[in-house]
């Protein structure tokens, strides 16, 4: 029997048709590899050069290097570095050094940081320093003279007053006049270990007081210790010792009545700072510092 022809309402038949192409190896794989090959091979070639570095430059070179890439306050000349480059003109088989030798290039100079601290021998009493002003610096050294005349004369008019004639010095400084009230093996300002001012101390304090009550000069007061040790430092030890000594005279000051504005520093230095720097344990080294300091000026002027 024939078979019946196809009806209308069948659906028509889908084709599938499939390329191969010979010799590929598909599209998943990309070139990715290539890029993270390339990575590798860059830090490799990086990580080489530093060990290469480290190897062939000196500790100033290395430091020069260092800087070029985190700059500091830098001084190329003493560094002997030179020039603006990352070697500063030098080869990394170079000596380092100063002269014709240190850099090809211009030099970027800048100040050398003063690590003592210390600020030279005339700092800000220089020609245009604020310590050096001419209209109040003579007034100043006038004023000082006066009032150690002063203290000397009522020390010697009174007995109590004249035993401490050998622990009391007056010191000119770069910041003025000084006024040591000093310990012996005899005699202490303070009661042993407090902050406790003696009588005659307090009494001396005040006809300091009264010679310097009239000027407008800062006061600093420092006091300072023996090195000899305490039982148990977390309760006391010499650096509380020493700034509440320190304490202790600005209230008597205050008491006196100099303005708290004129105090401009109060400050303890325990037995880092010894008068007598053979033996730090001698009482001489017991003293506390009344500074009458210069008036500032402006820069400059």
């Amino acid at each position: 029997m024939a078979k019946a022809p196809h009806g209308k309402n069948e659906p028509p038949k889908i084709i599938i048709v499939k390329k191969i192409i010979e010799g590929g190896h598909g599209g998943h794989h990309g070139g990715a590899w290539k890029v993270a090959y390339a990575d590798f091979v860059t830090a490799m070639m990086a990580f080489f050069l530093l060990l290469w570095l480290l190897g062939a430059t000196t500790e100033k070179q290395r430091k020069g290097i260092a800087d070029y890439f985190a700059p500091t306050l830098l001084d190329t000349r003493a560094l002997g570095i030179g020039g603006q480059g990352v070697m500063g003109g030098q080869s990394a088989t170079q000596d380092p050094g100063v002269g014709i030798n240190a850099g090809a290039s211009t030099m970027q100079f800048m100040a050398r940081p003063d690590t003592q601290g210390g600020g030279g021998p005339k700092a800000g009493t220089g020609d245009k320093g604020s310590l050096n002003n001419p209209r109040t610096r003579a007034e100043d050294q006038k004023n000082f003279e006066a009032m150690r005349k002063q203290v000397m004369r009522e020390m010697a008019s009174q007995r109590e007053l004249a035993k401490l004639a050998n622990h009391v010095r007056f010191v000119m400084t770069r910041d003025g006049m000084r006024i040591d009230l000093v310990d012996d093996a005899d005699y202490s300002m303070f009661a042993l270990g407090t902050t406790a001012l003696d009588s005659r101390a307090s009494e001396l304090i005040g006809k300091i007081c009264e010679a310097i009550r009239g000027t407008d000069n800062p006061i600093m007061i420092r006091g300072h210790t023996d090195s000899l040790p305490w039982g148990d430092p977390r309760a006391m030890n010499n650096w509380m010792l020493s700034s509440g000594r320190s304490e202790a005279t600005r209230r008597r000051l205050a008491l006196g009545g100099i303005p708290e504005s004129r105090f401009e520093r109060i400050e303890g230095v325990a037995d880092r700072q010894p008068m007598i720097a053979n033996n730090p344990a001698d009482p001489r080294n017991r003293r506390v510092a009344i500074t009458l300091l210069y008036r500032r000026g402006v820069f400059g002027q």
